[in-house]
């Protein structure tokens, strides 16, 4: 019966665009209470965000969610967290704000129901059917296990099909990205006041966002000793982790980019090996990318209960699983590269890229832009005057 009158608030949230659902207007709850408190002032840009403001919206209290990186130092320094009767949790709180917020603003909006159900089982389930595929795509050019070419997977796979293969997933996935980000944006920026004085994105505030985010300046807990995980002690481990899976990820995505000027605009062709750029970078990265998303599967076994929504472990451990496989069977297709391995690896391999971004735009990875277009928005409006202090004043 809770359940049902919970979606039925959130339904109705939902058709009038304005009124908070059960998840927002818990925020607004909790973050009524820290006003009042602001004991946690100094730990992240949430709590100096929420000082400027006397009351929440929704479009407030979005840009307050994707605003929070959950490092759980709040709710271990917090007087009314649980079992207190204010039941303060603004981790948890925030987890489930974000989720809905991936799913408000998903485009095609009827796909935003994928990021409830975007969980381990169906990540690796997508991975396999799509090295089943490539496996099956394979076999046109002959059988899946046999001595590799010395002129590289491209006797296996021709780069006109690998392309013609790939190019659509990319595309629909940046522009789904985009899309979601630009309807989150229109929704977080509108309430910035023109008459501050400071109007739009400055060059200043766009590098301290930047920054901010390739830094992770909010997961050392405010103070520079780290985040909270399964306990209050603090460790910079997480941090670390997210680091080497995101530039692991960046230098993986670099190495196709710079391998894809070397085909078209110099006329080299692959295979490319060690020390070529587009193969320097790709191991890096792929190694990066393995110890860090190992890590953080790791660490999301044993993270505290308290600091996150528990319905989206399935969705962050799928997206971690995707990233080690991609990883691993990228590295392992390097090493038997020269073996009869190599035509199997490679489908697998392929098979786990596809599935990889088809995904991204309803899965963890769209976190990382809200919250860029979050740190973007409070870089802007720390520069603006506070209206609440000059109201005082």
């Amino acid at each position: 019966m809770q359940t049902l009158e919970i979606l039925t608030s959130e339904a109705r949230a939902l058709a009038d665009g304005t009124s908070l659902g059960v998840s927002e207007a818990e925020v607004s709850r909790q973050m009524q209470i820290c006003n009042a408190c602001r004991y946690c002032e100094g730990f992240c840009a949430v709590f100096p965000a929420m000082t400027r403001r006397l009351e929440f919206g929704k479009a407030d209290i979005h840009y307050l969610a994707n605003l929070c990186h959950n490092c759980g130092a709040c709710l271990h320094a917090c007087q009314y967290a649980p079992p207190h009767e204010f039941a303060v949790n603004v981790p948890q709180a925030m987890a489930k704000v974000r989720l809905q917020t991936y799913s408000d603003y998903a485009w095609p909006a009827a796909l935003g129901s994928l990021y409830r159900r975007s969980g381990l089982t169906l990540a690796l389930a997508l991975a396999a059917a799509l090295a089943l595929f490539m496996v099956l795509v394979l076999r046109g050019s002959g059988p899946v296990w046999h001595p590799a070419p010395a002129q590289g997977f491209y006797a296996i796979l021709p780069h006109r099909q690998l392309v013609l293969l790939f190019a659509p997933v990319f595309l629909f996935a940046a522009l789904a990205l985009a899309l979601g980000l630009r309807r989150f944006w229109r929704e977080i920026a509108a309430p910035m006041p023109p008459d501050t004085g400071v109007v739009g994105i400055s060059g200043v505030a766009a590098r301290e966002a930047g920054f901010n985010a390739l830094s992770l300046k909010y997961l050392d807990g405010g103070h520079g000793e780290g985040c909270n995980n399964e306990d209050d002690g603090w460790t910079l481990w997480r941090r670390r982790f997210h680091h080497l899976t995101a530039y692991g990820f960046m230098l993986c995505f670099a190495a196709t980019a710079v391998a894809t000027l070397y085909h078209y605009l110099l006329g080299w062709d692959a295979p490319y090996e060690l020390p070529s750029m587009p193969k320097l970078l790709g191991v890096i990265g792929g190694i990066a990318l393995l110890i860090g998303s190992t890590g953080l599967f790791a660490l999301n076994l044993r993270r505290h209960p308290l600091h996150g929504d528990a319905a989206q472990k399935p969705m962050d451990r799928g997206f971690i699983a995707l990233l080690f496989f991609c990883s691993a069977s990228g590295l392992a297709l390097w090493l038997a590269r020269s073996t009869g391995a190599m035509p199997l690896l490679l489908a697998l391999h392929l098979g786990g890229v596809m599935a990889l971004f088809l995904t991204l735009p309803y899965g963890k990875f769209a976190h990382g832009i809200f919250r860029g277009a979050a740190l973007l928005k409070w870089s802007i409006e720390r520069r603006q005057p506070d209206r609440l202090k000059l109201g005082s004043d």
